[in-house]
């Protein structure tokens, strides 16, 4: 007798048929174009949960970079100065500081240049 995976092959076609929903044409009809296109999507998105942390940092480094310009101070100088005045604050923390609080980004560039060498 022949296998036909009748309702298993239906359900797995109409799991993956849902998650191509809203595709443009054959991407979102034939089960073949849908196919690669999922397999594709899902290697995209793969890639980017990790690419979306670099933008992140990159972006908070910046920022930070920015700030330490109007202030007289380079980004390198500025992240030696935090490690040797012992600041534990990460660079996601920094920027915001840097655009919500200028102020007290402003104390935190007086203390990293206090501990700065001459």
């Amino acid at each position: 007798m022949r296998v036909s995976y009748g309702k298993a092959r239906r359900k797995k076609k109409n799991r993956i048929f849902r998650e191509a929903k809203g595709n443009w044409g054959g991407r979102s009809r034939l089960w073949r174009t849908v196919q690669e296109t999922i397999i594709r999507a899902r290697a995209y998105a793969f890639r980017d949960r990790r690419v979306r942390k670099r933008e992140f940092r990159s972006l908070w480094i910046t920022r930070i970079s920015a700030a330490c310009m109007q202030r007289g101070l380079r980004y390198s100088q500025f992240m030696h100065g935090i490690e040797r005045s012992g600041i534990l604050l990460n660079r996601k923390m920094l920027s915001e500081i840097a655009i919500r609080e200028p102020a007290i980004f402003d104390e935190i560039v007086a203390v990293v240049k206090a501990a700065l060498p001459k």
